[in-house]
């Protein structure tokens, strides 16, 4: 098994600043003047919560899967059926989100660009990318030294 680091790029840190102090900042004013305000800052509240929780926090390579950490769970990418991977940087360019998040913590979930076609993405540096294509789907990720992993999931597939 090896680790990598899911690296946050700039994009995802100016997006996650930004939303962040934005949503405080909206939900302390909401506060503020009473009403329904509690209700809506509890929401506003939840919201930057929520998409905290579903950040990406780093891949793990297993001989079985790639395991993308979350906060306080795993998605597993099963190895069976991963017919390339490619690190591609900035593939994600052009692409729109169809479901998912678009940088508040994570740009994860269901994007479509000419390129790809229709994927899913696990992704927090947009420029350090690498593509796993599977029969009927394609899955992008960015772990810290993507080269590196795309070779150790060469090595790992080698040894299977």
């Amino acid at each position: 098994m090896k680790h990598y680091a899911a690296h946050w790029g700039t994009a995802l840190v100016v997006v996650s600043s930004l939303t962040t102090i934005l949503c405080l900042g909206c939900a302390l004013f909401v506060l503020k003047n009473g009403g329904m305000g509690y209700l809506i800052s509890l929401s506003i509240l939840a919201l930057v919560i929520g998409c905290a929780l579903f950040g990406i926090r780093g891949y793990t390579i297993t001989p079985e899967a790639i395991l993308v950490h979350r906060l306080f769970w795993t998605t597993r990418l099963p190895r069976t059926g991963l017919q390339s991977a490619v690190f591609e940087p900035d593939v994600m360019r052009s692409s729109i989100r169809t479901f998912g998040n678009g940088g508040f913590f994570s740009f994860s979930g269901f994007y479509r660009n000419k390129t790809l076609g229709t994927y899913r993405a696990f992704v927090t540096d947009l420029h350090q990318t690498v593509v796993l294509r599977y029969g009927q789907r394609t899955v992008v990720v960015s772990p810290a030294f993507p080269e590196e992993f795309v070779h150790d999931l060469d090595l790992t597939a080698a040894g299977s």
